[in-house]
Formats: structure tokens, sequence, C-alpha cells
């Protein structure tokens, strides 16, 4: 790549992200978010026209943003508990707002029923990313704000988020490799590393699961109003074009992408599937909500949704389940197996095209296989598969047709092998601090795994795993519960913590109550 200052970027970003994730300390942690900010800063400043701050209207719009920064800081500060919540309201929603670079007001409205960034989760993070800062320099007075995090998924993730920013030096389009690392992956690393450093009192997993649940309910009440008026707010082009020319309309409650739609929805079912076969909720009211959400759902017709439903139903059923359940879960899967592999087999019979059967999903993996073969080591660079896609399939489509649709299929294009293997210890080390959460927190270690389960599987058909900041999320929150300073109990869970912890502040901040 020719353009250095992007470069020395992406390594000020990949430096940030390491320290802040798998660091300790008032130093790393100051240090990291410093690098974190210029990275951004950087990265930005190449696909926005920062200059017109320089005007007096930036100049007030500035001040403005600036006051009302210090002002949300200022209550983060003084409860920093609410940090997770926040996010996790903020994370779903992408106003129908763009930034126009063109010239004049820097923000417009976006129309043909597209949505914009994420830029009420970026508000929260960079709201919190200061409040964190202050109270790195006040380590007195906000007890374990800079307590060193789970090794176990501190390591992988740091590593792996470091490599895809470094990825920027040797993609293939700058364009699309910036556009990624600014608006997903740096402010990823940035959501891991706050949340995960919040308080975790023990009113918080009630909360935030009240919260995933509600909202889900609103998705799902949009969705269901949608499809009785035959009317959605958000779409693609294609949607529209399905909608008016098949016999079944699909919905997107506030969302762009039925899929994603019926993602968040899935969420919430695994979170009252959780609380059903814990007895943590009322049955009645429990199962009214399981049809509520299942209602919204249907008219998603998102079959990776469905997909992904059916895997946290069976994981729930098998983790809290005895012996008789568990064999269910198995002949289950046998079953499915069984049935998928003669549906393939019967498209040959009936000599239909298993590209249409699909989607086009076989189509996107053979066009994501060759870019692959191409560059099978490090990859074409982060954001730079649908691109090389279509460059090497000789096809005149829109870009957006060669997405991949297969979250590890497009890690070892982008990111090689090397990046594949990062990958792959990112999830097992996901995997194992989820089921240490479980071991101190049977329902929230549970919730978690079947949040996590759900977002993986959705993704091995349809894109966003670590695009979501859901998947971040579900990570902090892990992290974060383990460790948070407890009082041992007797039952040795310290040990258990330390095993996947340093320890060097453990036992230095105060019971979690007083930290809320």
């Amino acid at each position: 790549m020719d353009q250095p200052e992007l470069v020395l970027a992406a390594v000020l970003a990949a430096a940030g992200a390491a320290l802040v994730l798998a660091g300790s300390g008032r130093v790393m942690i100051l240090g990291g978010l410093a690098l974190l900010a210029a990275g951004e800063a950087g990265l930005l400043s190449s696909i926005s026209d920062l200059e017109r701050l320089a005007s007096p209207t930036g100049a007030l719009a500035g001040a403005l943003a600036l006051a009302v920064l210090a002002a949300g800081a200022a209550v983060f500060v003084r409860r920093p508990a609410w940090v997770p919540l926040a996010v996790l309201i903020a994370a779903p929603f992408r106003p129908p707002v763009s930034f126009d670079t063109s010239g004049g007001f820097p923000l417009s409205l976006a129309d043909d029923g597209q949505l914009g960034r994420l830029l009420p989760l970026y508000f929260v993070l960079a709201v919190a990313m200061i409040a964190l800062a202050w109270q790195a320099l006040h380590p007195d007075r906000a007890p374990g704000a800079v307590r060193a995090l789970p090794r176990v998924i501190m390591l992988p993730a740091a590593a792996f988020l470091a490599f895809a920013c470094a990825s920027l030096a040797w993609a293939e389009e700058p364009g699309p490799a910036v556009a990624q690392l600014a608006y997903f992956t740096v402010p990823f690393a940035l959501l891991l590393g706050v949340v995960a450093r919040s308080p975790f009192p023990d009113w918080a997993p009630r909360a935030l699961a009240r919260v995933g649940v509600g909202l889900a309910v609103v998705f799902a009440a949009v969705g269901l109003w949608q499809a009785a008026t035959r009317e959605v707010f958000f779409f693609a082009a294609n949607l529209q074009l399905s909608n008016a020319n098949s016999d079944y309309f699909r919905v997107t409650s506030l969302f762009g992408d039925p899929s994603l739609y019926g993602r968040h929805l899935v969420l919430g079912m695994g979170i009252l599937l959780v609380a059903l076969a814990l007895r943590r909720m009322q049955v009645w009211l429990g199962i009214g909500l399981l049809v509520v959400l299942w209602a919204g759902l249907y008219f998603s017709y998102s079959q990776s949704s469905m997909a992904a439903l059916v895997a946290v139903t069976l994981a729930v059923a098998a983790a809290t389940g005895g012996p008789r359940a568990r064999r269910v879960v198995v002949v289950s899967l046998a079953l499915m197996v069984m049935l998928a592999a003669g549906f393939l087999a019967s498209i040959e019979v009936r000599g239909d095209s298993l590209r249409r059967e699909t989607s086009d999903r076989t189509q996107r993996i053979e066009d994501t296989t060759r870019v692959v073969a191409e560059q099978p080591l490090v990859g074409v660079g982060i954001g730079g598969q649908p691109r090389a896609s279509r460059r090497l399939s000789e096809r005149d489509q829109p870009t957006p047709s060669f997405v991949s649709h297969t979250t590890p299929l497009t890690v070892v294009a982008e990111l090689g092998v090397l990046g594949l293997l990062l990958y792959a210890w990112l999830i097992v080390g996901g995997a194992l601090m989820i089921g240490a959460v479980r071991r101190l927190d049977p329902a929230l270690g549970l919730t978690l795994g079947a949040a996590f389960l759900a977002l993986f599987v959705h993704a091995l058909s349809y894109s966003g795993f670590l695009e979501d900041p859901l998947t971040w999320m579900v990570l902090a929150g892990g992290a974060g519960h383990l460790s948070w300073p407890r009082r041992d109990d007797g039952s040795g869970r310290e040990g258990e913590l330390d095993s996947l912890s340093t320890a060097d502040d453990r036992g230095r901040g105060e019971p979690a109550a007083k930290g809320a």
C-alpha cells in the first residue's frame, strides 16, 4: 500500500487494542486508549472531511459534542455499572443517517430504505472511553477499573483484532479495509475493553437479560405490525423486489435485513429458554413471550435464524436436561443430518439448481474459495473478500452480491490461514470462558453460551459474527463477570478464576455491591 499514514493508523489501533485488552494497570490502559483513539482518528480522516470542523459552524458543533460527551462521561463515572446496559441498548440501532463529505452539513438522512452507521453505539463507546480514562487516572475512586481481564479470552481477542488491523498493510482495496476497521474492528475492540472493565454487581445479569428480552419483544411487535400492513421501514433493493414478486412478505422490523432481525429475536428467545429451563421465571410469562417472538420470527422467513434457534434449543435442552433429554437431542441431530443429506441428494434427482435452492450461497462459496486459493497464507486483507471475489469471477454484478455469507470462509479469504487460526483461538477461548462463567453462575453462563452459539451458527450461513457488536458484548460480559472482585464464599471458585486471569488486582476491590 502506498499510503503510509493509513498503515500507521492501523498499527496504532492494533497496539491500542492489544494494550486495552491484554494489559492491566493505569499506564497500559491509558496508553491503549490513547493509541486506539489516535488510530481511529487516522482511519476516519481518510474517509471523512474533518477539515470542516475548523469552520465556525464546525467548531460550534464540535464544542457542543464535547460538552455532551463530558456530561455522559460524568454519568458513567458516577454509575459505571450502567455501561453494559447502555451498550446493549444502543448496539442494535442504526439510525437512517449518513455522513456527507461533499460539503454543507455533515449529516444527512439516508434514503431508499437504507440505514446508517451504529451512531448510538459509537456515542456510548466514546462516553465510556472517557469515563474509563478518568477512572484509570483515579484508581482509588474506581476499584477494579484497571483490573486484569481473563487471559483465556483477552489474549486471542487481542491477537485477532491486532492482526485484522495489521492486514490493512497488504489489503488489495484500502477503501473497504479502512471502513471495516474504522466502523467495526476498532470500535468493537474498545467495546470489549470498556464493558469488560465495568463493574458487574449481582443485579447486572438480571438487568441485562430483561433488556435483551425487552428489545426482542419490541422488534417482534414492529415486525408483526409490518406483516399485517405489508409495509417495511428499512430494506435493501433486492428485498423490495422479492416482496413485490413473491407470495410471502418478509419483514425487517427496525433493521435493514430480515436475517438481522431474525438474529435478534433468536437471541431474545435464547434468554427465555434458559430462564424457563432453570425455572427463573413464571412459565406462563415465558411461554407467552416466546409465542410473540416466534410469531415475529416466522415472518422474517430467515432460514439462518431458524437454524440458530434449533441449535440453541437443543443445546439448552442438553445442558439442563437429564440423560433422556440428551438422548433425544442426539437423535434429533441425527435426524436433521439425514434430512439435510436427503434434501441435497433430491436436488440432483429433481434436476433443480443447487445454487437456487440455497439462495445463491453455493455460488458465493465458490467465489470466495477462489480468493482463498489465490492468497492462502494472509488473505487479501480485511474487508477485501467481496471485491476480490468479483474480480476473480469476472461477472458483472454489484459487489454486495459476492459477500460470502459464511464467516469462517470470509476470515480465511481476508486474513488467510493465520487469521483462521486466530479466529479458531477466539472461538475456543470464548467457549472456555463461558464454561467458567457457568460454573460460577449457571444461569448467566448458560445464557451467554446460548447467545454465543446462536451468533456463531447464524453466521455460518449469513454475515456478521465479527461485525455484530453483540458478539463482543457477550465476550465482554463473560470477561467482566469473571474478573470483577468478589469475596470467596468457600466454594473454591477463586482458584478457578485465578487460573483464567492474572490476579494482580484481585482482592483489592470492594465487594460487588459497593462497586455499583
